[in-house]
């Protein structure tokens, strides 16, 4: 792939990414994972104000993240692509596996610094 056409990949992948970059905009994601829902919904389920989840439904829609479709007064958000929720689900999934490794690394840590502490202790005592 020629230089100019992988930069412009990756930029329009950004872009794309950036309309993940929001907590909000992750749990109306998770929202939709059991169907169309309509703003009301999505912001009755997450506790939030109806503007702030049409703006944040606006981004996602501006992305190609969601889509729309009007149900007589209504409009029904979905998820563009189920492939995007699959992303997510593996995200979550690393995410989940580095905090076990830092959990993990913690713990040894306290561990090497109990195995000092007598050492610290005579030296502070020495002093």
């Amino acid at each position: 792939m020629e230089r100019s056409r992988r930069e412009e990949v990756f930029r329009l992948h950004a872009q794309f990414c950036s309309a993940l970059a929001d907590p909000k905009r992750l749990l109306i994601l998770m929202e939709l994972r059991d169907g169309p829902r309509t703003v009301g919904e999505l912001s009755t389920a997450l506790k939030a104000r109806q503007s702030n989840t049409s703006q944040h439904l606006a981004i996602l829609r501006d992305k190609g993240v969601v889509t729309a479709v009007r149900d007589g007064a209504f409009v029904r958000y979905s998820v563009a692509d189920t492939r995007i929720l699959q992303a997510l689900d593996l995200l979550l999934e690393v995410l989940a596996s580095q905090f076990e490794r830092r959990a993990a690394h913690g713990t040894a840590l306290r561990r090497l610094r109990s195995f000092g502490a007598p050492a610290r202790a005579a030296r502070a005592a020495g002093r």
